[in-house]
């Protein structure tokens, strides 16, 4: 039977309120849009940084403008006091490595299973380095991105690590709506595609069939 992630994330956070606990989160945070409405959901709930690991963004120009966008929306909703962020390197060969013999899977296969492992991976590293209590990412607010997936890989990843991950689904309960909301409120450039340069062919192929 599937599980219900937005229900378990709605009883971890009831569990919390209860116990009047505020513990630490890292937040993956994969571009601006899909940290908007999880930024306004959990910024209260949580001692919350952001963490912007994505080798996989492709060319340089995009990671370092998705990057500047995320940061643009903290200081717009008003977060910078509260929300911190933490910039890692930008290392696209870790992800090229990941994808190698894949180039020609299509969006949401194996390829992309890698590039979640990848990713989850060193938010959950970085957060038992840093002491977080949580980690989890905003992937799970796209559509397009397998929440069973990102859901397995981090409860993988917590116990190797040793550190918690945070059972989510964004988009249900209407988080990706509002995610969209709030990028119209915000301005916010809305890319139309994944990040790396296979989802961009992917995306550029799809585009020349729509107006062909």
């Amino acid at each position: 039977m599937k599980k219900n992630y937005s229900l378990v994330l709605e009883q971890t956070l009831k569990e919390l309120t209860n116990s009047n606990s505020h513990p630490s989160l890292l937040l993956h945070a994969c571009c601006a849009p899909c940290s908007s409405y999880v930024l306004e959901y959990l910024a209260d709930r949580f001692d919350l940084s952001l963490f912007f690991y994505n080798p996989n963004i492709s060319p340089k120009e995009e990671y370092d403008f998705r990057e500047q966008e995320l940061c643009r929306l903290v200081r717009d909703m008003h977060l910078s006091d509260r929300v911190g962020i933490i910039h890692a390197p930008y290392l696209p060969e870790e992800f090229n490595s990941i994808a190698e013999g894949l180039e020609s899977e299509p969006e949401g296969g194996s390829r992309c299973f890698r590039c979640y492992r990848l990713r989850l991976s060193k938010a959950a590293e970085e957060a038992r380095k840093r002491g977080f209590d949580y980690f989890t990412t905003t992937l799970s607010i796209s559509p397009y991105k397998n929440a069973d997936w990102l859901n397995e890989i981090g409860k993988e990843e917590a116990d190797i690590h040793g550190v918690r991950y945070l059972f989510s689904d964004f988009k249900k309960k209407n988080g990706y709506k509002r995610s969209c909301e709030l990028s119209a409120e915000y301005g916010l450039y809305r890319q139309d595609y994944c990040g790396c340069i296979h989802s961009k062919r992917a995306a550029e192929q799809r585009k020349e069939k729509s107006t062909s």
